[in-house]
């Protein structure tokens, strides 16, 4: 079922969600449900908060693009990024490399706005899976830019907030005129 995407200004997603305590046949119907809505609003990810749910729990899928990053890495060993996607992931922890790009990001929850945003440029992510696996995942390019931007979410943080100083006026103003709609 293709479920609301929560759009700016709404409270959740300023949020720290609550951990997900829980694999149940209830978060398998959201997670399902937001891949649904992921694809159909041609996203890259969505977290729980954009579909209104306070529970640290999103869902990455890059498969579109197999060449966005240049090395993928889970628990140690070489991966495939097909076998991964899509990536549904829940109370992540990351740990950031010294390297940073900007890069253009937008949100589904921030319709019609983008900006570059600085991110460091790879991650590694300590993630909880769906099967009961905790697993480290190492990555680069596009796949740990939606990681983090998705990690962010889960933390009430957007990537207006991310943007450089510089940016920030225009983006404002474009966000409060979102609001006044």
């Amino acid at each position: 079922m293709i479920l609301d995407i929560t759009q700016y200004g709404n409270p959740i997603l300023r949020k720290k969600c609550k951990a997900v305590e829980k694999v149940d046949d209830a978060l398998q119907e959201l997670v399902d449900n937001m891949i649904e809505t992921m694809r159909d609003a041609q996203g890259i990810g969505i977290a729980a908060p954009q579909v209104d749910v306070d529970l640290q729990l999103a869902v990455v899928d890059v498969s579109h693009d197999p060449e966005c990053i240049s090395y993928l890495r889970v628990d140690g060993e070489e991966a495939k990024l097909e076998d991964l996607m899509p990536l549904v992931f829940f109370n992540p922890e990351l740990e950031f490399g010294k390297k940073k790009e900007l890069e253009m990001e937008g949100c589904l929850s921030i319709q019609e706005i983008n900006a570059k945003v600085q991110r460091p440029s790879e991650v590694k992510a300590t993630l909880h899976l769906l099967d009961g696996r905790t697993i480290t995942l190492e990555t680069d390019g596009l796949f740990a830019r939606a990681i983090q931007h998705e990690t962010d979410h889960l933390n009430g943080i957007l990537f207006t907030d991310r943007v450089s100083p510089a940016s920030k006026l225009s983006v404002k103003r474009k966000l409060k005129r979102l609001v006044e709609g």
